[in-house]
């Protein structure tokens, strides 16, 4: 993998995908809304689309936009005069001017109040803004990339979300796909947080037993990404010695069914598998879980009802399957 993509490994269909239009869209100026799942590394998207742009030598800079009350948030977007506020005692840059010339990274944006939803839209229409507190018009460059795992399409129907705002963020739409849509990049992601971790703790733990990768593919990884790098970093702090195996990962055993273990019924093994049998293995049990839903399979699955219910029609033509209701 190129350099500017090293941190975003993998090699799956919906992995190139992604990195094709951030590829195409970086180096634009046009801003960019990142969707996606927690923890599925929206993050290191928004700093590829930087680091593959001409701002590259000028700032990244990332503002959680859920982590503070919406007082703090403004002023930490936009900055605050001395006095705007009781406890601001001196004058204050915001985020927007420590960006100038760079890339500002708005993570968790379905979260914004509709007063910094306001002073945003303003910025993206006309690239300015005032201090909290100011009324010296400030004027920078700065290319917006935003990011969130709320369903902002649901938002604009309640009204928590302004339209004009939404569109003005998602001039360019990135999927970041979900660890369960990219299982392939299952054991290149495992080995590179084993190599990552291993280094940082000095340890001589080389490898993944085969019963232990297995384990770690079939997995649902609700957590994504950041889920299976946690548990490979536990994996390594606990190891003793070079292969890490099915113990250390025990709590990921104890969610799998034990009728089942990592062998399926029907001789299914993952990894070493066809992905349309894995996709067909997961939706069936996902119906069985929820009693033959496709409307709840299809909110846990993120697809659509209407896909489930075209796949379990494949798959009554080349065998018998639990109808749904």
């Amino acid at each position: 993998m190129e350099r500017d993509f090293e941190k975003l490994v993998g090699d799956s269909d919906p992995m190139r995908e992604a990195l094709a239009i951030v590829r195409r869209v970086a180096g634009s100026t046009a801003s960019i809304l990142l969707l996606g799942e927690s923890g599925t590394g929206k993050e290191l998207f928004a700093e590829a689309v930087h680091r593959h742009s001409a701002r590259r030598d000028r700032p990244f800079v990332r503002v959680a936009c859920a982590a503070l009350p919406e007082t703090l948030l403004e002023s930490e977007l936009f900055g605050h005069e001395k006095g705007a506020f009781t406890g601001a005692v001196y004058s204050r840059a915001g985020r927007f001017e420590i960006a100038n010339g760079g890339t500002l990274f708005l993570d968790e944006i379905g979260d914004l109040s509709p007063t910094v939803q306001v002073k945003l839209l303003r910025f993206l229409e006309e690239h300015e803004f005032e201090r909290v507190g100011g009324n010296k018009t400030v004027q920078v460059d700065v290319r917006i990339v935003a990011a969130t795992n709320r369903d902002l399409k649901a938002k604009l129907a309640d009204g928590s979300f302004r339209e004009d705002l939404y569109f003005r963020l998602n001039v360019i739409e990135i999927h970041v796909p979900a660890l369960r849509e990219r299982i392939g990049d299952i054991p290149l992601l495992a080995r590179h947080f084993l190599a990552k971790y291993a280094r940082a703790n000095g340890k001589a733990v080389e490898e993944f037993s085969s019963e232990a990768m297995a384990l770690l593919g079939h997995h649902a990884w609700p957590g994504n990404v950041r889920e299976l790098e946690n548990a490979v970093e536990r994996a390594v702090v606990l190891a003793t010695g070079p292969v890490l195996d099915t113990d250390l990962f025990a709590a990921l055993a104890a969610g799998v069914p034990a009728s089942h273990g990592l062998l399926h019924d029907d001789g299914l093994r993952i990894p070493g598998s066809a992905l349309a049998d894995i996709e067909r293995e997961v939706i069936l049990r996902t119906l069985e879980s929820v009693d033959g839903s496709t409307t709840r399979a299809a909110r846990i699955l993120h697809i659509s009802p209407r896909k489930i219910q075209y796949k379990l029609k494949e798959y009554q033509e080349r065998e018998t399957v639990p109808t749904s209701s």
